[in-house]
């Protein structure tokens, strides 16, 4: 799939918000301790995706019941949903000077019921045209095995249209409105209610 960059301006996919902080301290320490060991900005990507997918673990993976949104919350925590690891990634990148953006997937249990929406980023590196995916969500041995690859992409779960699973090309340069909605009013992961697609 060839994502499509949402917003005309490059400068939106370095900003800042306040999902995405990344002018917070925790971030810019975190960042500058990645760069240290990184000479390229490829190898900074690498280190800082491996980073969040490692250090971070899933709150589902982990029975978490906490909820985090704010890219600084989910450093200083160490865990979120794939939707907050894409935010706390994209901070990352960002503070790197790496532009990057949020992705959406539509994803069901195995049975096609329950559908969610499932959060992943894509990142632009000096040099390239085009958009890569990448999702930091956190392997699972055995069921989920993604990696940062920027030619052919190694996603944590691929799509299945067979059962109603589609997934948009678009890269955003905010989190989704109704994403955020979503993990701001949530008390726990137990009550947390996603959207199962974004407005079209």
């Amino acid at each position: 799939m060839e994502p499509i960059p949402v917003a005309a301006d490059p400068a939106a996919y370095l900003a800042a918000d306040e999902a995405i902080d990344h002018q917070h301290p925790l971030i810019r320490e975190t960042a500058a301790r990645l760069r240290s060991a990184a000479s390229e900005p490829h190898d900074y990507a690498k280190a800082a995706y491996e980073f969040v997918r490692d250090a971070v673990p899933h709150s589902a993976d982990a029975g978490d019941p906490r909820v985090t949104w704010r890219a600084s919350d989910v450093l200083e925590q160490r865990t979120g949903i794939c939707h907050a690891k894409s935010h706390a990634l994209a901070a990352l990148l960002r503070a790197g000077g790496i532009p990057a953006g949020l992705c959406y997937q539509r994803l069901t249990e195995d049975d096609g019921t329950q559908p969610v929406l499932h959060g992943l980023n894509a990142v632009l590196l000096p040099g390239r045209t085009r958009w890569a995916r990448i999702d930091a969500r956190g392997n699972i041995p055995g069921l989920v095995d993604a990696a940062f690859s920027l030619d052919e992409e190694r996603l944590a779960w691929p799509v299945r249209p067979h059962l109603g699973e589609a997934e948009s090309p678009l890269v955003y340069a905010a989190p989704a409105a109704e994403v955020l909605a979503a993990l701001r009013a949530a008390p726990d992961r137990a009550r947390l209610d996603l959207p199962s697609e974004l407005p079209s």
